[in-house]
């Protein structure tokens, strides 16, 4: 996935900590992945991002399970915890 990200992606800004849980916001990619500096040996990268807008309300979690188009949404599926997770462009344009 980090290979895929290229700047002037869209990003959606997911508050898992909030309640309730949702997309709080919109970002961008700044700049493409690259490798985390303080690291002895590139193993782990990172990307930029900017901000882009923050919306007036959450669009929370339960929201996003019953909108027609969001079925296989990565961050909607039972057990899915990485910090980072990919969304169509579809996907971006329905939330």
């Amino acid at each position: 996935m980090r290979d895929e990200m290229q700047a002037g992606d869209g990003v959606l800004f997911y508050a898992s900590n909030a309640d309730p849980s949702g997309v709080t916001g919109l970002a961008a990619i700044v700049r493409a992945g690259y490798p985390e500096g303080r690291q002895p040996k590139p193993v782990w990268h990172m990307v930029d991002i900017g901000f882009v807008e923050r919306f007036r309300g959450t669009v929370p979690l339960e929201t996003l399970k019953r909108t027609r188009g969001l079925e296989t949404m990565m961050v909607i599926q039972k057990g899915s915890r990485l910090s980072v997770q990919p969304a169509t462009k579809a996907e971006y344009g329905i939330v």
